[in-house]
């Protein structure tokens, strides 16, 4: 364990970073292979491995690591500490801590908390965010596309081109995968697709067969 300082906190770099079981959770903690690293993420509720998902996906997001870090700063009864869920380092090089809840509204402890970790990071060049409750179709749609996160499902360049090509202009989900080849084959291709942002939909609205689905420019 490392330790930082500054006049007013204290940063401790943690070794063991996992969340322990608590009675009466409604998820125990557990593992989430990101695609983003190809490594596990250890998670410890319910809404930070919605988030964990989330972030596996999003594009502007190159590193996340689960609670490397506990902060420390002094309060009128004595020592505060957080361990703030999870560290992110952006695509662009920025550093940001993140913690995850399932409420839209912070009890008054958790907006003290936030207020302090927020200034840190402002101090230590990086962001904070509150990560809080997500539209449940687009929840729904994300955990169904994560099943085929993995790279085994990319299908190989000849099949990513086909779908590249069906979807090039938008056109409804089924009529695209029966175009391209066996939808066995087809499918599991095109639903990794749509996770790596390759083939883009509406993922606010109810996936179905019909669905429009097309191709997402190349960067």
């Amino acid at each position: 364990m490392r330790c930082c300082r500054s006049q007013r906190w204290t940063c401790l770099n943690f070794t063991n970073n996992r969340h322990p079981a608590r009675k009466g959770k409604r998820l125990a903690p557990g593992w989430w292979w990101s695609a983003t690293t190809g490594r596990l993420v250890h998670y410890g509720s319910a809404a930070m491995r919605l988030h964990v998902m989330l972030l596996d996906r999003d594009p502007r997001v190159g590193a996340l690591a689960a609670r490397p870090l506990e902060l420390r700063w002094p309060v009128p009864s004595g020592m505060r500490t957080h361990a703030p869920q999870l560290m992110l380092r952006m695509a662009d090089g920025q550093g940001v801590l993140a913690d995850c809840t399932g409420r839209a509204e912070l009890s008054r402890r958790q907006r003290s908390v936030a207020a302090v970790v927020g200034e840190i990071c402002t101090a230590a060049g990086w962001r904070y965010w509150v990560l809080g409750p997500v539209d449940p179709m687009y929840r729904r749609n994300v955990t169904w596309l994560a099943g085929y996160r993995h790279p085994r499902h990319h299908g190989g360049r000849l099949l990513a081109a086909a779908l590249q090509e069906a979807f090039a202009m938008p056109a409804p989900l089924w009529e695209g995968v029966r175009r391209v080849g066996d939808p066995l084959v087809v499918l599991p291709a095109l639903f990794h697709a749509l996770w790596a942002g390759r083939l883009a939909a509406d993922l606010g609205a109810a996936m179905h067969e019909r669905m429009p689905v097309w191709a997402q420019a190349a960067a």
